[in-house]
């Protein structure tokens, strides 16, 4: 490991690797990180799903109903909201080399722990722990982000990485409903909770800060640091956190539309089961096309506020430009209730959760807009666990709704809406995105 004094002068003495050109080279060891933490959010949502994809074996293999399936996933959201306020201040504290590698093992084990329940209950427990565990993704992701990127590259790194949700929501189900139909349900747990044990063993050997890692070229490390004065910052105690308004903007935008995107990933595969009468055998190809779509707009929305700044934009104003027009591409999804084409859901739903993942890659990357490098660890938290507390009461609702009326159309009314009101409630409580300034 390099010396403080080491990294100092790594930074300041010119790279003498040329290319073929005669010039510098930049280096691109960052985008191999950003391609860890794509494969690491993909096996995220990959176990996530599995569960959503079984729904209907689940309910005639265990019993389980519309209430007892929206109270499994409040268990998941309640330990997700619990979690993640731990999840973010640990990162901070241990680093994200080894506090990624801590969580990622719990859910690797709860995730294959759910071959072991037998009931609603069971489920609902190992369902806890995987939200546990997997409530560490997103601030470890989030701050490495950080670590490993200018402020300008950091929304197009954060669309990279977070579009391996999508990712993960397409391998579900091509693997999981193959694996069930020729094995059984419960080996569709264990063979997908595998894949993240391979991971930690990848990270830990490959991982390392960028002034500790020893092939980054000189340039590549100034290219990090080009605003390094400004990012690290002081650490700041988590409650403090909560005094600036910038803080709980992030938050509010989380609350609200955090819970369209669990209710996307939970229930689009019984939404087309009820709605368009699709077995586990013919599940796979909306969800396929839905969430590969999805991740187009991940990447391009993440790209977005490129060229509003080309057109002249501030930062902060391409940033919330871009977020606009996402949160416009989500209204349409308000008449996916009622509809008799089920290619027509899938387009609606497909351009619906491509604009919440562009939101999403942007709506992240404002808490390093907004606070230093060590405070992003913590505000992710804290917003995280809004998400989820909001995805809590969507669950609950959503069990009883659907119950009860046997109608998906006012969940989509309001998923359809909640967008630009999150959108204005950010405007309202951190205008411009301005930067916090936090002492010591």
């Amino acid at each position: 490991m390099k010396s403080p004094g080491t990294a100092t002068q790594q930074v300041e003495s010119p790279d003498t690797s040329p290319d073929t050109g005669g010039k510098f080279r930049l280096g691109h060891v960052r985008w191999t990180i950003c391609a860890m933490l794509f494969a690491a959010t993909s096996i995220n949502y990959m176990d996530r799903q599995v569960i959503a994809i079984l729904k209907p074996t689940l309910q005639h293999s265990i019993g389980m109903n519309e209430v007892s399936y929206g109270y499994i996933i409040f268990a998941f959201q309640l330990a997700y909201a619990v979690g993640v306020l731990a999840a973010g201040r640990i990162i901070d504290k241990l680093g994200t080399r080894i506090g990624y590698c801590i969580f990622m093992g719990l859910w690797s084990l709860s995730a294959m722990g759910h071959a072991l329940a037998s009931s609603a209950l069971e489920f609902g427990f190992a369902r806890f722990f995987l939200g546990l565990g997997e409530s560490g993704n997103f601030p470890a992701a989030i701050k490495t982000v950080a670590e490993w990127f200018p402020q300008r590259e950091r929304s197009l790194a954060t669309g990279i990485f977070n579009s391996g949700a999508n990712v993960g929501a397409i391998l579900a189900p091509l693997i999981v409903p193959w694996i069930a139909l020729h094995y059984s349900w419960r080996a569709a747990f264990l063979v997908t909770g595998l894949f993240s044990l391979m991971w930690i063993f990848w990270w830990y050997r490959n991982y390392r800060k960028p002034a500790d890692h020893p092939t980054l070229t000189g340039r590549e490390l100034r290219h990090i640091y080009e605003e390094a004065a400004a990012q690290l910052g002081p650490n700041v105690p988590w409650l403090r956190l909560l005094s600036y308004r910038q803080t709980w903007a992030f938050a509010a935008g989380k609350f609200l539309t955090d819970p369209i995107w669990w209710f996307f990933l939970f229930w689009l595969p019984s939404y087309f089961s009820a709605r368009f009468h699709l077995n586990l055998s013919h599940l796979g190809l909306p969800l396929i096309i839905i969430y590969t779509t999805s991740s187009v707009g991940s990447i391009g929305g993440g790209y977005l506020p490129v060229p509003f700044r080309r057109l002249g934009l501030s930062a902060s104003g391409a940033r919330l430009t871009a977020m606009l027009v996402c949160a416009c591409a989500i209204v349409p999804i308000f008449i996916a209730g009622n509809l008799n084409s089920e290619w027509a859901a899938i387009g609606l739903l497909s351009l619906a959760t491509a604009a919440h993942q562009g939101w999403s890659a942007n709506l992240f990357t404002t808490t390093s807009d907004m606070f230093p490098k060590s405070a992003v660890g913590s505000v992710v938290g804290i917003g995280t666990c809004a998400g989820s507390f909001g995805g809590m009461i969507l669950a609950a609702s959503a069990g009883w709704i659907l119950q009860i009326t046997h109608s998906y159309v006012s969940l989509f009314i309001l998923a359809s809406s909640v967008y630009l009101v999150a959108l204005l409630l950010i405007v309202l409580l951190a205008p411009g995105l301005k930067k916090v300034e936090l002492a010591a």
